[in-house]
């Protein structure tokens, strides 16, 4: 059946053109999908990096560690941390 259809369409330049137009869109619509899910999962993944760090520093906040360590322990500015010292 699919070879009758494509031997129907190779007869006429016109659907060739369709058709070959199709699969292009159709490709370039799932790269594009693959690329925007890659995109999405790294934002996510960042986010979520964050928020760990975040809920670390506050921890170490809670057992008093000095600012200056929990920045390298965390990662985060000593500003970070101060804030979130502050908004707590």
């Amino acid at each position: 059946m699919a070879g009758e259809v494509l031997m129907s369409i190779s007869k006429d330049e016109r659907e060739r053109a369709i058709f070959r137009n199709r699969r292009i869109a159709l490709a370039n619509y799932e790269s594009d999908m693959v690329t925007a899910e890659r995109i999405g999962r790294a934002a996510g993944l960042v986010e979520g990096e964050a928020k760990g760090h975040a809920n670390v520093a506050r921890n170490l906040l809670k057992m008093n560690m000095p600012i200056e360590q929990i920045a390298i322990v965390t990662g985060l500015t000593t500003a970070e941390i101060k804030a979130l010292r502050d908004t707590d």
